[in-house]
């Protein structure tokens, strides 16, 4: 009988090694979300909307952490040096991308140090001009650009910005002279270009609207491959003659490298799901963004021609970031 016992007890002890150890449920404690901007822009919202939509999912709280500074850079840092467990993640904006083109020194490798997790929000941007401007299309605006000696103004957000290089972008392939003239937000660009004091805007259009409705400002092409339903009345460039004339502000969810795979997995699966409800949909193109869904490895992609397409406009423009 004790022999007996004895062997079942080693048998027991021997199948409870092979057995897997208990894994940890993702998540078990809070997750913060760091934001590279301050509270209030686009980027700080939708992270919001989206760590929201987390927590009701898992019953768990997505805390973001407003970290801005140095183009986005202060907050990538962070979570470059975060654990890779899942409990640090970045809701990354297009600097990520932008900063690296533009060969800026980083204490961080955005190939090395990242994962992408994925899915992206997109921001849009449009060409906007005065109601009262004689220019109805893109090559409208071409021909009154390249009769003019001095070319055309842009009022962009920030020097280095998405709208700013897009209109860098659409000056170059129209063969006509740009000026990108920078304010502090898409709110005075458009006071600068309702006042006549500049030719247009190439940026988001959510501050625009109440004015595109009263009349008062024209919206002539979006800078995106297929139509945006932010604003789907809005040809893109492509439709007009200028297919390469594609760029905008952009979001998504980074978490360090190392952190297990199917973490990674498991976030980007949600992280869609709360992207393609109806609310939540609906709640960010009133906010001028555009969800797309999408796996770890296209948003990686996405973010590696990013970084080769405004690295080549950075080069050609002779423009220099700090």
């Amino acid at each position: 009988m004790r022999r007996a016992a004895r062997h079942a007890a080693v048998l027991c002890a021997a199948l409870s090694m092979l057995a897997p150890a208990h894994a940890e449920e993702y998540p078990s404690r809070p997750v913060r979300v760091i934001s590279p901007y301050g509270p209030g822009g686009s980027n700080d919202t939708s992270a919001r909307l989206l760590s929201e939509g987390l927590s009701q999912k898992y019953k768990q709280q997505f805390v973001v952490e407003n970290k801005p500074g140095a183009g986005t850079r202060v907050a990538n840092e962070q979570l470059a040096r975060a654990a890779p467990d899942g409990y640090t993640l970045l809701w990354a904006a297009a600097p990520f991308a932008i900063n690296t083109a533009a060969g800026l020194s980083q204490h961080y490798d955005i190939h090395k140090d990242f994962v992408a997790v994925g899915p992206r929000v997109l921001g849009p941007v449009f060409l906007i001009v005065k109601a009262d401007s004689p220019v109805q299309s893109v090559a409208d605006f071409v021909r009154m650009a390249r009769a003019r000696k001095e070319g055309v103004t842009f009022a962009s957000p920030g020097v280095g910005s998405g709208p700013h290089l897009t209109a860098e972008l659409f000056a170059a392939q129209g063969k006509f002279k740009g000026l990108n003239v920078h304010y502090r937000g898409d709110a005075t660009a458009y006071t600068e270009l309702l006042a006549g004091r500049v030719d247009a805007t190439l940026t988001a259009i959510t501050t625009a609207l109440p004015f595109i409705k009263a009349g008062k400002l024209r919206v002539i092409a979006v800078a995106s491959e297929q139509r945006t339903p932010v604003y789907p009345q809005a040809p893109t460039f492509g439709e007009q003659g200028f297919a390469g004339v594609v760029g905008y502000g952009w979001f998504g969810l980074m978490a360090p490298a190392g952190t297990p795979p199917a973490i990674v997995q498991q976030l980007n699966r949600d992280a869609n799901a709360v992207l393609a409800d109806a609310q939540m949909r609906s709640k960010l193109i009133g906010l001028g963004l555009q969800p797309e869904a999408g796996n770890g490895a296209a948003f990686a992609s996405f973010i590696d021609a990013e970084v080769g397409k405004w690295g080549a406009v950075i080069r050609s423009a002779g423009i220099v970031l700090e």
